[in-house]
């Protein structure tokens, strides 16, 4: 696949560079720039700012429920300016996650009323997906959902989960016919994450932060009418969840250019031999393999994205980028602490 450069989305990064400029605040920047997790007020404030000037909250989906119409490559450069810039994250589970899945598999009556509050910045969702046997082997998961009249009866546990505790409501795969294959009884459950029976609990990491959490599932009654599409078709809305978030979100090329600049500007003070560390031949040459790996990673993003707007499949290459990219992220911030040296710990 080749990629003509169009001349426009020089003038369309301009755009997005002077609304970043007028309307990010400082201190949401200086704590992006710092690298620190966004927290609760951060991701919906944000969210409700580009809603509210610019209606760019939630640019993939339809236009009919907030979509910006853009073009993949300025849905790409957008997410990396406002990633370069420092901006929060947004509500991921939200924007990215569930809510295209209720945009394209969801009936009139879930997208009137759980679309519009994601797209203002109103709610927060998590997402319910792995469990203690079952990570990356999804198809196992054993948290169940038993039909009993107009509701479901959940029952298990997820764990992972990111930002678990700032949740409002919860999407969840379920298993709803424990006697079919694996992949064919799961179902695609919208629970609030209010409900009776729901506790979340922080799993804190050894840094003491605690973005990641584990939900117990006791009995949680989930009205019939948030099931998402068919029963025990979970899977295949699934599948079109996990290709978003590996593709464009799990690469984390904006993420890797940061690292890259920082590398290069703190190598550009630190001194080797009488001279700046980025003269360094070794070092030079090291720094040059990695910023053609991140570009490699930069192009091939770009080129799944192509593919999916185009309604090609690329699922294979998607889970490849999560991956690699996962492993650049540890190589760069392996080399800027040895950069930085006595600075690093």
């Amino acid at each position: 696949m080749e990629f003509q450069h169009d001349p426009s989305n020089d003038d369309f990064r301009r755009e997005v560079r002077q609304f970043l400029a007028e309307h990010l605040p400082q201190d949401m920047a200086w704590r992006g720039q710092q690298g620190f997790l966004p927290d609760r007020h951060d991701m919906l404030e944000w969210t409700r700012i580009l809603h509210d000037t610019r209606g760019w909250s939630v640019p993939a989906w339809p236009k009919e429920w907030g979509g910006t119409g853009w073009t993949v490559e300025q849905r790409y450069i957008f997410e990396e300016e406002c990633y370069l810039a420092g901006a929060p994250l947004q509500n991921q589970a939200g924007v990215h996650l569930v809510g295209p899945v209720i945009c394209k598999y969801g009936n009139d009556e879930q997208k009137r009323r759980f679309l519009p509050r994601i797209a203002r910045g109103e709610v927060f969702w998590i997402q319910g997906f792995s469990e203690p046997g079952a990570g990356s082997d999804l198809a196992s998961l054993r948290t169940t959902a038993i039909r009993d009249g107009d509701h479901y009866v959940v029952n298990g546990q997820k764990i992972w989960t990111s930002f678990g505790i700032y949740g409002d409501w919860n999407f969840v795969l379920v298993r709803t016919d424990p006697a079919a294959k694996p992949q064919k009884g799961i179902s695609f459950l919208l629970l609030d994450a209010k409900s009776p029976g729901v506790t979340i609990r922080p799993l804190t990491s050894l840094e003491g932060a605690h973005h990641l959490a584990e939900v117990f599932y006791d009995n949680v009654r989930v009205p019939v009418e948030n099931l998402v599409g068919e029963e025990n078709a979970g899977w295949t809305y699934a599948k079109a969840l996990l290709f978003d978030e590996r593709a464009f979100l799990g690469a984390e090329a904006p993420a890797l250019k940061r690292y890259l600049a920082k590398i290069r500007k703190y190598a550009s003070r630190e001194r080797a031999g009488g001279r700046p560390l980025i003269e360094d031949p070794v070092f030079a040459r090291r720094f040059a393999e990695y910023e053609l790996e991140v570009l490699a990673i930069d192009m091939t993003v770009q080129r799944v994205l192509h593919s999916h707007a185009e309604g090609a499949s690329a699922m294979s290459i998607g889970s490849i980028l999560k991956v690699r990219g996962s492993e650049m992220h540890q190589r760069l911030t392996e080399l800027l602490v040895e950069v930085i040296g006595d600075y690093g710990p």
